[in-house]
């Protein structure tokens, strides 16, 4: 993950991951600095439920992780939002004390998916959030492109894996060339070569797939999906939607990744241009 680090939530869409941290604490606040510095990741630091909730609309949210020691009611209402958002990690905070345990057992209650232990995990945090991070999964789940999709040759391969590491944030053509070291036009030509789908609507597929699995969170609404994928509006991504595998976004939530992509082979591969 990489990044800048910030403050107060920040209108990104479309921009890198985040990992939002609710903490009451000055100490806990340093230490997650520290652990996740500037260069590795993009932090949004939250101190009411209300920044807490705001980062969740305004940035696509990798992991999350709340200071659970000495936990106030307001950390508990933070902490109840890990059933609002099951496709995001999230991570307790809190020192080893037996002081603590009720605290931990309220987290598992929560189905947190870890919990980090204050002067114990500091060096290895960084490592624990990301490879449990959303976008982290996202593209372990889809690293070899679908047999159906004729993805066979380097470069596609290549292509594909850059493409699904965006976890769903758009993907200019150009980076993607400047990454692979060849051009634009070759980029495109050879992507599509043997009647592959073209490059822009594997883009778009991987999109589609990303804006399908956060919109199984309650705490969604494709309004939110859309902002945070970087998609200009609820009814771009609805067009893009019908335009890629043929269905209405109402419908994305119950489509699982397979169903997404048999649709999508059947007709939707190519686009003009």
């Amino acid at each position: 993950m990489t990044g800048t680090s910030a403050t107060a939530p920040a209108a990104s869409a479309g921009g890198t991951p985040a990992i939002v941290v609710y903490a009451q604490r000055e100490r806990t606040r340093t230490l997650m600095k520290s652990a996740f510095p500037r260069r590795r990741a993009r932090v949004v630091m939250t101190r009411t439920l209300e920044d807490f909730e705001a980062a969740f609309k305004d940035n696509l949210v990798d992991a999350a992780v709340v200071d659970v020691g000495g936990a106030q009611e307001d950390t508990w209402r933070v902490a109840s939002r890990a059933r609002e958002y099951p496709s995001v990690p999230f991570f307790g905070f809190a020192a080893l004390r037996a002081a603590e345990g009720p605290a931990l057992a309220q987290c598992a209650t929560y189905e947190f998916a870890d919990v980090l232990i204050d002067g114990v995990d500091d060096g290895a945090a960084r490592d624990i959030v990301a490879h449990l991070s959303f976008s982290t999964r996202f593209a372990r789940a889809l690293d070899d492109p679908p047999r159906t999709l004729g993805l066979d040759a380097p470069l596609q391969q290549a292509a594909w894996r850059f493409i699904v590491s965006h976890a769903g944030r758009p993907v200019r053509t150009s980076t993607l060339a400047q990454f692979l070291r060849v051009t634009r036009e070759h980029l495109s030509r050879s992507f599509s070569a043997g009647g592959a789908p073209n490059l822009k609507r594997i883009i778009d597929l991987v999109r589609i797939v990303a804006a399908a699995e956060l919109a199984k969170n309650p705490g969604y609404d494709l309004r939110d999906v859309a902002n945070i994928l970087g998609f200009a509006s609820s009814s771009h991504l609805s067009s893009t939607a019908m335009r890629v595998v043929g269905t209405k976004p109402t419908s994305l939530a119950r489509l699982r990744t397979v169903d997404l992509i048999e649709r999508f082979a059947k007709g939707h591969g190519r686009s003009r241009g």
